[in-house]
C-alpha cells in the first residue's frame, strides 16, 4: 500500500504481448499529511495492514475497560482490505491495541476515520508510557474524540503525580479519513491534522520523562447509546536524532494491557 502518494499508473508503459497489466497499488485514504508537507522523509516504521495485524501491534486483554468499565477484548479488533477496525457495542465491549517498541521524542502519523457515536464511546490515538507508570510517566492524547458527531477533536497532555492536564481542541470532521500527526522534540510538542498544526506546547516541564508507545483505543465511558467503530488505514513512526529507544517492549504477538498491576505478565519487559 502506498501511504503518502496516490498510485500512479504510467500511460507510457509498453507491455509485452500477452502480458497482463498489473493492478495499481492501493492508495492511501489520506491524501494530505504532515509528513509530506514538512518533508519528514521515510519513516522508521510503518504499518499498512495489507497482510492483517502485524506482530508489533498488540491487542489489549481480555481485561476490564477504561476505569474498569466494560471489557476490552482482542475480538473487537479486525482487519479487512488493508484497514484495521476497532468496534464497540452498547454494553462496552470494545478494544485497544499498542504499537511497540516505543521511544522518547519522535514523530507519529496515522490515517484514521471515526464513525459517529451515540454517547459513551471515545476514539483515541495516544502515547502511553512504556514503563506503565502513569500518571508520573505522562500521557499524550493527540487525538481524542469525545463528541458523538465526531466534529471536534481534543488534545490532552497529562503530566505530574496528580495527573494535571493541558488541553486543546480543533473543529474537524473526523468521520472523514484524516491524517493525525504528533511531533515530540525536546523543545516542543505539536499536533497536526491533514498537515495543519492545531496544538503546540513548549512547557518542557510537562513533557513525559521517558519513552512512550503509540496506542489506538475506542474507550467506553458509560452509558453508551449504541455501537461505534474507528478505522485506521496506516500508521507511521519516525525516530529523530534526539530519540531515545525504549528498553522495554513486548515480543511479537504478545497481548498487551492497560492494567499492569492486574496483568503483570502482559506488561512490557526487557527482551533478550
Amino acid at each position: 500500500m502506498s501511504v503518502l502518494l496516490p498510485a500512479i499508473v504510467s500511460t507510457c508503459a509498453v507491455l509485452a504481448a500477452g502480458q497482463a497489466e498489473p493492478a495499481p497499488a492501493d492508495p492511501s485514504e489520506c491524501a494530505t499529511t504532515a509528513a509530506e508537507r514538512y518533508g519528514w522523509g521515510e519513516p522508521t516504521r510503518r504499518s499498512d495492514f495489507s497482510d492483517g495485524l502485524p506482530g508489533d501491534w498488540h491487542p489489549y486483554g481480555p481485561e476490564p475497560g477504561h476505569d474498569k468499565k466494560g471489557i476490552r477484548t482482542p475480538e473487537a479488533i479486525s482487519v479487512a482490505d488493508g484497514v484495521v477496525t476497532i468496534s464497540a457495542t452498547r454494553d462496552g465491549t470494545t478494544g485497544a491495541m499498542s504499537w511497540h517498541p516505543g521511544q522518547r521524542y519522535g514523530r507519529w502519523e496515522a490515517c484514521v476515520r471515526s464513525e459517529a457515536a451515540s454517547g459513551g464511546l471515545n476514539a483515541l490515538l495516544l502515547l502511553w508510557p512504556v514503563a506503565e507508570d502513569f500518571p508520573v510517566g505522562g500521557e499524550i492524547d493527540w487525538m481524542e474524540i469525545l463528541s458523538d458527531d465526531r466534529q471536534e477533536t481534543d488534545f490532552f497532555l497529562h503530566y505530574g503525580p496528580d495527573n494535571d492536564q493541558d488541553h486543546g481542541s480543533v473543529r474537524h470532521d473526523a468521520t472523514q479519513w484524516s491524517a493525525y500527526a504528533l511531533e515530540w522534540t525536546p523543545e516542543k510538542i505539536t499536533a497536526y491534522v491533514n498537515g495543519e498544526e492545531w496544538y503546540a506546547n513548549t512547557d518542557t516541564e510537562k513533557f513525559p520523562p521517558r519513552p512512550m508507545n503509540m496506542t489506538m483505543q475506542l474507550d467506553y465511558f458509560p452509558p453508551a447509546g449504541g455501537p461505534a467503530a474507528m478505522h485506521m488505514d496506516w500508521a507511521m513512526q519516525w525516530a529523530l536524532p534526539e530519540s531515545e529507544p525504549a528498553e522495554l517492549s513486548l515480543a511479537p504477538g504478545d497481548p498487551a494491557t492497560g492494567q499492569p498491576d492486574d496483568f503483570p505478565e502482559r506488561a512490557p519487559r526487557r527482551l533478550r
